[in-house]
């Protein structure tokens, strides 16, 4: 596993993390996964290497971090670093333009929350603590700004992040020049090239940590989604892939199929594409089952894609705006 340093904390992560979100399976989640399955896997990406974990307290109400806090304990010399994220109040994802501050991140529900973290992962202090929701509009709030600082005078972390909004990588520019953020988390993949205008160009100069989450595009970047693809009731995935999206995103799939190398797979060459960038610092593919770790993490190889092909891929590019369906 190759590292890259990690904004200004300074912290040499594996360039492929893990995202943790499949394997808290809950309500309102992603079904199927079952807790064996799901430390074998974590199990082996430590063996090869990953150090990075992206969690959160919604993925299962607590049972991600619970999991995570059993890997920690079972590599306490392994310099694992925990990411997870404070859940909005009001439950709201995402958050929108008319969201106030108190009632999503008001001081006592953070606080409460950084604790119950502390408590799943079973650590005196979380690595990085991310807002789950964000929005721009907060950055100058009193109410935030004496609730971050709190939480960065506690003891409870180290870093300090903010999640973004689907497709809204703009909506987090105004509190990184706030000095406060030391990470951010945005959807970034061959669809979602829009972080590239503004939001990495900021990081680079402010030496904020980027996580690249969604590198499948929910899936649509593995290649194995139909027109006809169902998921069981209560899967999160049933309420996003409604016909006007899912129809879309095979269609676009599938034309991306064409130049897939030979030798590769769509999966490989969504994170490959991810990875030439050198502002991401660590991308989190979901996995929940030791081959997808196996496949992802044997990614990390130093291998560039040829220009040619990166040119092919920004034609590809496809800038979507938030709706009813893309929470």
């Amino acid at each position: 596993m190759l590292q890259r340093t990690f904004g200004r904390l300074g912290w040499r992560v594996g360039e492929v993390g893990y995202g943790m979100w499949g394997v808290g399976a809950g309500p309102g989640g992603w079904q199927g996964a079952d807790d064996e399955t799901s430390l074998a896997a974590l199990r082996l990406a430590v063996d090869l290497g990953c150090n990075a974990f992206d969690t959160a307290w919604i993925y299962g109400r607590g049972h991600s971090e619970v999991l995570l806090g059993k890997l920690l304990a079972a590599n306490p010399d392994k310099g694992l670093k925990a990411f997870t994220k404070i859940p909005p109040k009001d439950r709201r994802f995402p958050s929108t333009r008319d969201s106030d501050v108190d009632d999503v991140f008001p001081y006592d529900h953070v606080m409460e929350y950084t604790e119950k973290s502390l408590r799943n992962l079973g650590v005196p202090r979380v690595d990085l603590m991310q807002f789950h929701v964000w929005e721009d509009h907060w950055a100058r709030d009193e109410r935030w700004l004496a609730t971050v600082e709190a939480l960065r005078s506690s003891g409870m972390v180290d870093g300090i992040g903010i999640s973004i909004n689907r497709w809204e990588p703009w909506n987090a520019t105004e509190v990184l020049r706030t000095g406060l953020i030391d990470a951010v988390q945005v959807i970034y993949n061959i669809f979602d090239q829009a972080p590239e205008d503004e939001l990495f160009p900021l990081c680079r100069e402010l030496g904020i940590g980027v996580i690249a989450r969604v590198p499948f595009d929910e899936g649509t970047l593995t290649g194995t989604l139909t027109k006809d693809t169902t998921w069981p009731e209560g899967d999160w995935r049933a309420s996003y892939f409604v016909p006007e999206n899912l129809h879309a995103s095979v269609d676009r799939a599938e034309a991306l199929k064409k130049i897939v190398p030979d030798g590769m797979t769509l999966p490989e060459l969504a994170l490959r594409f991810i990875l030439q960038n050198d502002d991401v610092h660590t991308v989190i593919p979901g996995m929940r089952r030791p081959g997808h770790v196996s496949a992802n993490i044997a990614v990390s190889d130093g291998r560039r894609l040829p220009e040619e092909l990166m040119r092919e891929l920004r034609a590809h590019r496809w800038d979507r705006e938030p709706t009813e369906w893309s929470q």
